[in-house]
């Protein structure tokens, strides 16, 4: 009895201790399982975050930069003699001299070459000849006329006559007129035998020799010479529409031609054109330079510097930050909640690698450098300040 009493009693502790040790396993793998969950939701927390951060693109930003009050406008020009006179023959014939090339200094009326007009020397020659002829004719009816008159004092002819002779009298005294407007004619021609110097100048072109056949075709045919005055010269300048209204008399610019690169010339502001060219948006401006020593040749190509006082100073920003897209021109802003805007801008002046803005932009603003094509309104972005972290 006794030993049926302790082996159960050796039973239930087993058992007790079975269930214990069950317990304390269900225990240990719950931790186990509570402890997975949350290193799982903490991972996916950490994986979630880490991929809307890679969502975000990074960019660089930057800041405008103010224009200076007073802006360099550089352009190009071209320069032209003060006078420039193509100078054709007026009669027909063969060149016999010419006495000045490319290169020579005039003085007015003098004689650049002479041409040998045989056709229009006999021309003249006819002309006097019938102007010869017209007089004594004109002579013979006056005297035809005296006598007809006379004799109708004594009624011997009829007055019809008489008249007929009047009128024969009167009409050689206009052919004798006609025949001296033809010889005088014919004579102002042979003064354009001689090409003269129409002002004091230099030789800028000859394009005949001695010999060449010569033609009065007016400025439609191929002028003989050409003599420039240039003691001034004219600049001839566009100018952009939005710089029209700082164009004014007084205004003053440098120039510099490729020859004399460490040189700079004065021009003064003559003349505009007052309207605007509707291929270029362009404004024509003229302006003289003296050109003491003749140094500048006409035709040089010029690049012209302008200092133009601005009221309200442009913001100039690199051209990478530029978008071009259906909208116009425009840029990407950073909000204070790092998303993008864009902003739309007008640009007044493009110097290849900055660019000048006149609207669209202030010096606060922060602007996103080289945008991706993807960038879109509203976009979150991380943004790296240029020259910074």
């Amino acid at each position: 009895m006794r030993d049926t009493a302790r082996l159960r009693e050796l039973q239930k502790r087993s058992l007790r201790k079975l269930k214990w040790t069950g317990l304390a396993v269900m225990v240990a793998a719950g931790v186990i399982v509570v402890q997975g969950i949350h290193s799982r939701s903490s991972q996916l927390k950490d994986v979630s975050a880490w991929t809307r951060a890679q969502d975000k693109p990074t960019v660089s930003v930057l800041h405008p930069i103010q224009g200076q009050p007073v802006q360099v406008l550089e352009l190009p020009g071209y320069l032209q003699a003060y006078f420039d006179a193509p100078i054709h023959a007026r009669v027909d014939g063969y060149l016999l001299n010419w006495y000045h090339d490319i290169g020579d200094h005039v003085k007015k009326g003098e004689v650049l070459a002479n041409i040998d007009t045989p056709e229009l020397d006999q021309e003249l020659g006819k002309g006097k000849a019938d102007l010869v002829t017209a007089q004594a004719r004109l002579a013979l009816a006056k005297v035809t006329s005296s006598r007809w008159q006379n004799l109708l004092k004594s009624d011997a002819v009829s007055v019809q006559d008489a008249d007929v002779k009047l009128a024969s009298y009167k009409a050689q005294q206009a052919l004798v007129q006609a025949a001296q407007a033809n010889v005088d004619r014919l004579q102002s021609l042979e003064v354009f035998k001689n090409i003269v110097a129409p002002f004091d100048g230099v030789v800028t072109a000859r394009k005949t020799d001695v010999g060449a056949l010569i033609s009065a075709g007016g400025t439609a045919g191929v002028a003989l010479f050409t003599v420039s005055d240039v003691h001034q010269l004219r600049l001839y300048v566009r100018v952009p529409q939005v710089y029209l209204t700082d164009i004014h008399p007084g205004l003053t610019a440098k120039l510099s031609v490729p020859e004399y690169p460490d040189r700079s010339f004065d021009a003064s502001f003559v003349n505009s054109a007052n309207a605007v060219n509707d291929t270029s948006g362009t404004v024509l401006v003229e302006m003289m330079v003296n050109n003491a020593g003749e140094v500048l040749k006409p035709g040089d190509y010029a690049m012209v510097r302008f200092q133009i006082r601005v009221d309200h100073p442009s913001i100039i920003i690199p051209a990478s930050c530029l978008i071009f897209r259906s909208q116009g021109m425009q840029v990407a802003l950073l909000g204070a909640d790092h998303r993008v805007h864009l902003q739309s801008i007008h640009i007044s002046q493009d110097q290849g690698n900055v660019v000048t803005v006149d609207s669209g932009l202030t010096i606060n603003d922060q602007i996103v450098d080289k945008p991706m094509d993807s960038l879109a309104e509203g976009d979150e972005v991380d943004p790296k300040l240029e020259g910074g972290k």
